[in-house]
């Protein structure tokens, strides 16, 4: 990170936080390689709080020279407007993604809106907060196609499919993750909404082994697949994702729909389309959605992949 390039990040948190709406939202994708030596950093408005995101260590005049340029950003006119409050630098390079409070008292939880919907983060203590900014528009899809539609949300994490599915008017969601505790902040996630969670069901278990009990709960309208790319010990991209595809069939109803996701960069659209014409060929490729615009990437294929599909029989 030279001076010219730190110049550059804060002249875009500036303008970003300045134009942020009163939600939470992405200010700066570094990692999307769009500006050169800032590829290692992500900066997200989390409404108050600032929290940004080395995924690279730099040397250490460097990183004297990212916290000092955040101090003085922290000083700016357009901070104070904004009544920002918290700057939180987060070094995900370390094991367990340890964070400095450069600005403002350290805070374990904060609740976050996106499109009116209301999300608990956790802070400055997992290597995640709990809401992935750049699903963003993907949950507006499966808010804008939920009505009473029966849902079937894998690798659910902390649920915000789920909750986005409710708003919509989905009739059941089942949300599925071999991670209790982050069920557990899915369940104060819908409560945080007012939703009934006589409409949710929560399965902690590994999806892998559990397809009886997943199966029992069907058929569904709409399914979401988003995986990590990489679980050790329970889930692996290449190796399992055409598992997970094989057993659409006995999942979703007739004409029911698919939203299958991929978050590594390294794998393009065209392996999930391929993957799913080989493991379930009933399942149509309708549409990919878009990114949103925060989120800017020097190739279309490195970005995150949501992919809608349509079962025809």
């Amino acid at each position: 990170m030279t001076p010219t390039a730190l110049e550059t990040l804060r002249q875009h948190l500036v303008g970003a936080l300045d134009a942020a709406p009163d939600e939470a939202r992405r200010l700066f994708h570094g990692r999307g390689r769009c500006w050169p030596e800032l590829e290692q950093i992500t900066v997200d408005w989390l409404q108050g709080i600032v929290l940004v995101v080395l995924y690279r260590e730099p040397a250490s005049e460097q990183l004297q020279a990212l916290q000092a340029m955040l101090l003085a950003f922290a000083q700016s006119p357009e901070w104070q407007r904004r009544g920002a409050h918290t700057l939180l630098l987060q070094h995900r390079y370390r094991p367990d993604s340890p964070c400095d409070w450069l600005v403002g008292e350290p805070r374990e939880q904060w609740p976050v809106t996106e499109h009116g919907l209301r999300y608990l983060l956790d802070l400055g203590r997992k290597q995640n907060s709990g809401l992935f900014l750049d699903m963003r528009l993907g949950r507006c899809w499966v808010r804008e196609h939920a009505a009473q539609q029966r849902v079937l949300n894998l690798f659910a994490y902390t649920c915000a499919f789920s909750v986005a599915a409710l708003a919509g008017g989905a009739r059941h969601v089942v949300n599925l993750d071999m991670a209790s505790a982050a069920l557990a902040r899915g369940r104060e996630n819908h409560r945080l909404n007012g939703q009934a969670l006589s409409q949710v069901s929560f399965l902690a278990h590994d999806l892998l082994k559990s397809w009886g009990r997943v199966r029992k709960l069907g058929p569904y309208d709409l399914v979401i697949i988003d995986p990590p790319s990489f679980q050790k010990g329970s889930f692996a991209l290449g190796r399992d994702y055409a598992k997970v595809l094989r057993r659409l069939p006995e999942l979703v109803a007739p004409r029911g729909r698919v939203l299958a996701c991929i978050n590594d960069p390294e794998v393009a659209p065209g392996f999930l389309i391929d993957c799913m014409q080989a493991e379930a060929p009933a399942f149509e490729f309708q549409e990919r959605l878009a990114n949103p615009p925060e989120f800017p990437d020097i190739s279309a294929d490195s970005g995150m992949k949501a992919l809608v599909f349509c079962r025809r029989d």
